[in-house]
């Protein structure tokens, strides 16, 4: 899909796979801001309720809405395009959030009483992390195996 949508518009693979950086980079600074912002007021149930998907769902929209309108912002598009990728991109970005806030137990440090600057550095490693998700090993072809996953030889190795 993606190669596809590069092709129309004269894209070549590696500067699809720079602007998807990009736009995750920005996508994930503006999830970062809504957070920061919300723990710096002092709530921290919202973000940990948030990152668990427990937030009353007009607090969920709330914050919803605030990460559109500032990743709206930092892109600078405007119109139906500019929806359309906060559409695709800010929903797929929250979703690799959930899940590196899962995997490092990040919901549980949150819900024990933290301080507003180990919630803040939390919330930086949870970045971090998220972004290892969004792009393991930019520019190298790595990909990411899963435990799960059977172990291959690359081609033209020793047999």
């Amino acid at each position: 899909m993606v190669a596809r949508a590069a092709r129309r518009t004269g894209l070549t693979a590696w500067q699809t796979g720079r602007l998807f950086r990009q736009l995750a980079a920005r996508a994930l600074d503006a999830v970062q801001d809504v957070l920061r912002a919300e723990v710096e007021k002092g709530n921290f149930k919202l973000v940990a309720d948030f990152l668990s998907n427990k937030a009353v769902p007009a607090a969920r929209v709330l914050l919803l809405e605030r990460m559109s309108v500032r990743l709206l912002a930092r892109l600078g598009l405007r119109g139906a395009l500019a929806s359309n990728v906060v559409g695709w991109v800010l929903p797929f970005v929250l979703e690799k959030l959930v899940v590196a806030a899962l995997k490092s137990g990040l919901l549980d440090k949150l819900k024990a009483n933290p301080t507003v600057g180990e919630t803040l550095g939390r919330l930086d490693e949870l970045r971090l992390a998220t972004w290892h998700l969004l792009v393991p090993d930019p520019g190298s072809g790595a990909e990411l195996v899963e435990d799960g996953a059977p172990a291959q030889l690359p081609s033209g190795g020793p047999a």
